[in-house]
C-alpha cells in the first residue's frame, strides 16, 4: 500500500520546485564534477570521481523520493481546514504544563517537518498526540524522561 502524503498546496510547489532544481541545475553541476574528474585519469585512485558519483546517487534518491511524495500527496485546502480540531497543516499554540512553556508549532506532514522552524510531523510523538484534540484539551505525549502534559491554547490558519 502506497503511504500518503499529506502536504498544504505551498508545500506540494515547493516540493516540485525543489524537484525542478534538481532535474536541472542538480544534475547539471554533478555531471560537470563527474566529467571533470575522469579528466584526472586512473579511476582506482580517484577520490573527486568516487565523490562525484557518490553525489550523483544521493541527488537522484532525492529526485526519486520527491516524485513518490508529489504521486502520492493529498493537498490540503486552506478554505477545507476547521479550526475546531487540531489537523494538519494548521497552527496550534501550546502551553507545556512540564516545563512552563508556550510554543506555536505547525502541524506537517512528515516530509515537511522541520522542528528548527516548528513544523511538526503529525506523526511525531507531539504531533500525533495534539491531532483530534480542541482548544482547552491537555493531553499526554510520553518523551524519553516519563510523561509530558500539553494544553491546547489556540488553533488557527496563518
Amino acid at each position: 500500500m502506497a503511504e500518503e502524503y499529506i502536504m498544504t498546496s505551498a508545500d506540494l510547489e515547493r516540493l516540485k520546485e525543489e524537484l525542478k532544481e534538481l532535474r536541472t541545475t542538480g544534475r547539471n553541476e554533478v555531471t560537470e564534477r563527474i566529467k571533470e574528474a575522469l579528466s584526472f585519469g586512473d579511476l582506482s585512485e580517484n577520490s573527486e570521481y568516487d565523490e562525484a558519483k557518490s553525489d550523483q546517487a544521493k541527488l537522484e534518491a532525492r529526485i526519486l523520493e520527491i516524485e513518490y511524495q508529489i504521486a502520492h500527496a493529498t493537498v490540503l485546502e486552506d478554505r477545507d481546514l476547521s479550526t475546531e480540531k487540531v489537523r494538519t497543516g494548521l497552527f496550534v499554540k501550546v502551553r507545556d504544563r512540564t516545563f512552563d512553556e508556550t510554543a506555536i508549532y505547525h502541524i506537517v506532514g512528515a516530509p515537511q517537518a522541520d522542528p528548527l522552524e516548528n513544523k511538526i510531523s503529525d506523526e511525531s510523538p507531539v504531533g500525533r498526540a495534539l491531532l483530534d484534540h480542541s482548544v482547552g484539551d491537555v493531553v499526554t505525549v510520553e518523551i524519553p524522561s516519563g510523561n509530558d502534559e500539553i494544553e491546547i491554547l489556540e488553533i488557527f490558519k496563518k
